[in-house]
């Protein structure tokens, strides 16, 4: 434990380095502010241009999806930047023979940072929400977040070399989350499509308001990380 204590506070270090990547952390929170604030502005506004009785409430439901996973990914994505850069360097594979050892290297950077995303979502999620959220709902939404958040950062690490093809790839992964907009907009068995994304079946299990989809959500989840965790220690 005491190894992979200082293996993530060596990570921590590193992240000061790159001020793009601390920045990345405070990303929820302005994200927060702008929905919470700027979402319900924009309602009032095209009601009134559409004189409709609701434009955008609707999908209050799918932008508090998003954002539960927004968070996730921000904190998932700041220690893959530094697992490319180690990987670059040839150190991640140094640090699997020392006391860290490849199961600490993992959990200093991905576990630890997935907990940590899990417990800003539980915090930002009452704060920001648009639409009523139940603590079981947000338990189940900061969850599926987080192991969006881990599935996204294995495939920063899996399919990138370095930093700059990082960023491109944390762009077209981020898209995954999109996913959960299916049950709210697709109603035929088409929209089964997606199914093997986890994000559908968490945007599934709110839309239709039943918890039990959150299951496959999770068993997709652990799939897709576990197939993807192989790949990353593999190619390191």
């Amino acid at each position: 434990m005491r190894a992979i204590r200082a293996g993530f506070l060596q990570m921590l270090v590193l992240m000061r380095r790159d001020m793009m990547l601390f920045a990345a952390c405070l990303t929820p929170v302005l994200a927060g502010l702008g929905i919470r604030l700027g979402i319900p502005f924009l309602e009032a506004v095209l009601t009134g241009w559409f004189s409709k009785p609701a434009v955008l409430s609707p999908y209050y439901a799918l932008i508090d999806i998003f954002f539960a996973m927004l968070s996730p990914t921000m904190f998932c994505f700041v220690p893959a930047m530094v697992s490319l850069e180690e990987a670059d360097e040839r150190t991640a594979a140094y640090l699997f023979v020392t006391p860290l050892g490849r199961r600490g290297y993992l959990a200093a950077r991905f576990g630890i940072p997935a907990a940590a995303a899990f417990l800003v979502a539980v915090v930002l999620m009452p704060v920001f929400r648009l639409s009523p959220l139940s603590p079981g709902r947000i338990l189940g939404l900061a969850a599926g977040g987080a192991l969006q958040g881990v599935i996204i950062a294995l495939l920063i690490v899996t399919l990138s070399s370095n930093k700059l093809e990082g960023m491109a790839i944390t762009k077209l992964s981020s898209l995954l989350i999109f996913g959960a907009a299916v049950p709210f907009f697709i109603r035929d068995n088409a929209q089964y499509l997606m199914s093997p994304l986890p994000s559908f079946w968490i945007g599934k299990a709110v839309f239709e308001n039943m918890p039990f989809y959150m299951l496959p959500a999770f068993a997709l989840s652990a799939v897709w990380i576990c197939f993807l965790l192989r790949r990353y220690l593999r190619n390191i």
